[in-house]
């Protein structure tokens, strides 16, 4: 039996963490821009839209424990979670650029089954790929503090991935769209992103291993996994907080779109990208470089803004920075995790986001510097939580086996998932919802100065609020650090104990 303790090498770690960054090319599209694709682009009616986003995703929510019933009972000479990573990838790609193209001519009743099914789709492969994915994870190694180390290496990637689709994406689509329209720049956007994808899972398959494997396979009903899951308190308190944890980002994402589109001041904008360097006179020549490229040159008059990209670009460049400061300071997780625990980091790191949100309640239209330093703070803050939440969904796995003698990653992480989606369709549609329903939003007709507030709220005080219930679920999380060691130290014992019994069955 090979060694659960055993250290990974860089190149299994780097290799591991493409997979997510694969993954968040349709994850923080989804989170950043959908919402917007569905009711701007497509054309579809804001309430139609948070109906297709909810039942998406519940949809993907309720398959992703079948979804981890079948990798727990996947047998393959790759293992059990690697082959799915292998076989989604290619249905993927295609699926990915169908989600985000825009068929012509179809009516708006044919447009939104378009938009139902092929989201549908999405959201179905995501889940057969991204939840093997996680549980591979937990059984590359057992040894805690490797987990905080993969899980930053693979956090990492995934921020590098959200620098790259926060940072580029609406650029792209809208250096695509010259000559064309909008919904060309998006399909055109989107197939870039969607064969990086494909290569990033195959290097993935490719450079792991699955190393924690029960030496005797139980052949138990999947009920039983369930029902261990139910006497699982520390599952039971994470199964709630990934719940709303995931609402935040998809809400605030949402939320934050509208806000730099629509609250902020452009002229404070132009202003701001003015200093950068990234603007110039509206009937200016292109200036050539990889700026002008990607669609990060503002071709606009101060005095006339209403149709250039400048929001598109700074909204960007905030992306960008607060995702690059997130990508330094995931850096220090594993010596924060080893230092503290990881409850403990966690419990800060999303107090002080939640201080940071309803702070940002006070910024006016034109305080741009202010916007910038208070997410730049959050993301300071929220950064060390990133690998150190997922690392924890490991240790409730462990918790699992401890209890119950009964390892079951991959129904703990399909649950997990499970939460995960309904917080994701929860967020996206509660925000479409909210603003249509209290401050009267609808993107056919011209933003009025209610649905502006309503940006603003949604953006600062919401957010607040739903941090802050985190939390406190994570407060009253047992698991801390040294029940963490405890754990990991007496499973290690348990397994070579019964591994030494299956190899020789004299051996008391």
């Amino acid at each position: 039996m090979t060694d659960p303790n055993q250290k990974l090498s860089v190149v299994e770690k780097v290799g591991y963490s493409m997979g997510d960054a694969a993954a968040n090319f349709v994850f923080m599209t989804m989170i950043l821009f959908q919402t917007n694709f569905y009711t701007d682009v497509l054309g579809i009616d804001v309430k139609a839209a948070g109906l297709i986003l909810i039942i998406a995703r519940l949809w993907d929510a309720f398959f992703d424990p079948i979804m981890g019933v079948l990798a727990d009972r996947t047998q393959t000479r790759w293992g059990k979670f690697r082959p799915w990573i292998l076989f989604t990838a290619v249905p993927w790609c295609v699926v990915m650029i169908l989600a985000y193209t825009t068929p012509k001519g179809w009516n708006p009743s044919s447009l939104v089954l378009y938009a139902a099914v092929t989201n549908i789709a999405l959201m179905t492969l995501y889940s057969c790929n991204n939840m093997p994915y996680a549980a591979l994870g937990g059984v590359m190694t057992g040894d805690p503090n490797e987990r905080a180390s993969l899980n930053s290496y693979r956090f990492i990637s995934v921020n590098v991935a959200q620098f790259i689709v926060g940072g580029c994406t609406l650029p792209l689509i809208a250096k695509f769209s010259v000559g064309h329209d909008r919904q060309y720049g998006w399909q055109m956007t989107m197939t870039v992103w969607a064969v990086l994808c494909l290569i990033l899972f195959l290097i993935t398959f490719a450079t792991t291993r699955e190393r924690i494997v029960p030496v005797v396979q139980e052949k138990r009903p999947p009920k039983q996994d369930f029902k261990d899951l139910l006497k699982n308190s520390p599952w039971i308190v994470m199964f709630l907080m990934t719940l709303i944890h995931f609402a935040i980002l998809s809400f605030r994402g949402g939320a934050l779109y509208n806000y730099y589109h629509h609250y902020a001041d452009k002229a404070a904008l132009y202003d701001w990208v003015q200093k950068l360097g990234l603007v110039a006179p509206a009937n200016a020549s292109a200036q050539g470089g990889i700026l002008e490229w990607l669609g990060y040159i503002v071709h606009a008059d101060r005095s006339n803004l209403d149709n250039s990209n400048v929001a598109d670009v700074a909204n960007s460049f905030v992306n960008m920075l607060g995702t690059g400061v997130t990508i330094v300071v995931i850096l220090l997780s594993p010596a924060l995790s080893r230092r503290f625990g990881k409850k403990a980091v966690a419990v800060t790191g999303f107090a002080l986001s939640c201080i940071g949100s309803l702070a940002f309640y006070l910024a006016g239209p034109q305080d741009i510097g202010m916007m910038l330093g208070i997410t730049l703070f959050i993301a300071v803050c929220y950064a060390p939580t990133i690998p150190l939440v997922w690392a924890i969904y490991a240790d409730v796995a462990d918790y699992s086996e401890w209890t119950t003698g009964r390892r079951a990653t991959g129904v703990v992480f399909a649950t997990i998932g499970f939460a995960l989606k309904c917080g994701l369709a929860l967020g996206s549609s509660s925000f479409l919802w909210i603003m249509a329903g209290f401050f009267n939003y609808d993107p056919k007709v011209s933003i009025n100065a209610e649905t502006i507030q309503g940006f603003r709220v949604c953006s600062s005080v919401v957010v607040g609020i739903l941090f802050g219930v985190c939390t406190l679920l994570l407060a009253i999380y047992k698991i801390n650090k040294n029940l963490t060691l405890q754990i990991a130290d007496e499973l290690s014992k348990r397994r070579r104990n019964i591994a030494t019994r299956h190899e020789d069955p004299t051996v008391a």
